[in-house]
């Protein structure tokens, strides 16, 4: 007959890890519904609707600014070397409100292919079809607002206020460079996981 081990009570247990750390190591889900996809989803959402009230503004005073008179208004152009006072002309003032809807419309354009790729993530279909388009859409459209802010800080620095504002050298282009490779890259990522996906499902 084994008689049963006395308990010590000078032995301690081992410790448990509260509730709480135990929530917070829990895995994170990232796609599908409850995931922070959705989360990200909203904050797109709320973006893309702020840019679009800030592009239709201003369009709406591009045109104005077609009609409004400009007797002796001067506008201060500042640098790094000081400021300058200039004339403001029709054709400064169209370029300018131009330069700035064309710079909203054009993160506008990629905040609304980000939203349809994150619809996609809430519903747990990652490499859908459409979202290689969508990144395609996404890098050239970064391209052109890259190029076309480079070229219109290069045109005001040398016709606008040529001493008072530097142009943009090449240098500063090549984190937005990389930034449109990456986009580009993550394109091809996606093409080659819906080809898997379309292989396994003719597969099944």
């Amino acid at each position: 007959m084994r008689l049963p081990t006395p308990r010590n009570p000078f032995k301690r247990r081992p410790a448990r890890a509260p509730r709480w750390i135990d929530a917070v190591a829990a895995p994170v889900r990232a796609l599908g519904p409850g995931s922070v996809s959705i989360v990200l989803k909203v904050a797109l959402d709320a973006a893309y609707v702020l840019l679009w009230l800030i592009t239709g503004l201003l369009l709406l005073l591009l045109i104005a600014a077609i009609f409004i008179p400009l007797d002796n208004v001067n506008i201060t152009v500042s640098g790094q070397s000081g400021g300058r006072q200039l004339p403001l002309t029709r054709l400064l003032l169209l370029f300018g409100l131009g330069a700035a809807t064309a710079y909203f419309g054009g993160f506008m354009l990629i905040l609304r292919s980000l939203r349809r790729i994150f619809r996609t993530l809430t519903m747990g279909d990652p490499f859908h079809p459409a979202n290689v388009r969508r990144l395609r859409q996404i890098g050239l459209t970064l391209a052109v607002v890259t190029g076309g802010v480079w070229l219109a800080q290069g045109f005001v620095a040398a016709r606008l206020a040529p001493g008072v504002m530097d142009p943009q050298g090449l240098g500063e282009l090549l984190t937005p460079i990389f930034s449109v490779l990456i986009v580009f890259v993550l394109a091809e990522v996606f093409r080659e996981g819906a080809r898997l996906r379309r292989e396994s499902e003719l597969t099944i």
